[in-house]
């Protein structure tokens, strides 16, 4: 398989990505997803000597152009993107398949209009709009700064967005 591993995580790629998620879902390299991370030489320098794995950081067109040549590859990656909406982009609208069926919300801060489901995890009405598509589409969303500190499973919130 070659995605070990899907999360959103509004900060991509730091040290729980790097060490403590890898130590449960071993990888070879990171591929962070998100259109302003990509177009800013200086975030993406920063993304890429944050892991000592092979790092990609691309634009949602790159990933469009490379998705093929990931799941073909014999290396194993963590995908990456900032906020649910270009999750849903990539496993919802694109209809890519990791060979994966969960995918793990880490930190979301706080924001004006947001809810508050955790510590350091808030999200605002399109995320969970997103994350109710994601779940649709056959998906366990997981959420999880770490895996031992889980505060539960999108049913467990989706009523405070409107879902039944």
């Amino acid at each position: 398989m070659s995605v070990s591993f899907v999360r959103v995580d509004d900060r991509m790629i730091h040290g729980q990505t790097c060490t403590r998620w890898a130590l449960e879902y071993p990888c070879d390299g990171l591929i962070a997803v998100n259109d302003l991370a990509a177009a800013n030489p200086v975030l993406k320098a920063a993304y890429k000597s944050a892991s000592g794995k092979k790092t990609f950081v691309w634009t949602m067109e790159e990933w469009k152009e490379k998705c093929q040549k990931v799941l073909d590859s014999k290396d194993r990656y963590f995908l990456i993107t900032k906020n649910p909406v270009d999750m849903k982009k990539i496993l919802v609208d694109q209809g890519f398949d990791p060979g994966l069926k969960t995918v793990i919300i880490g930190p979301c801060n706080d924001r004006p209009g947001s809810i508050k489901l955790g510590n350091n995890q808030s999200i605002v009405q399109e995320e969970a709009e997103a994350l109710e598509d994601i779940m649709k589409a056959g998906y366990r969303v997981e959420f999880a700064l770490l895996k031992e500190e889980a505060i539960g499973n999108w049913t467990k919130f989706r009523g405070q967005f409107g879902f039944q």
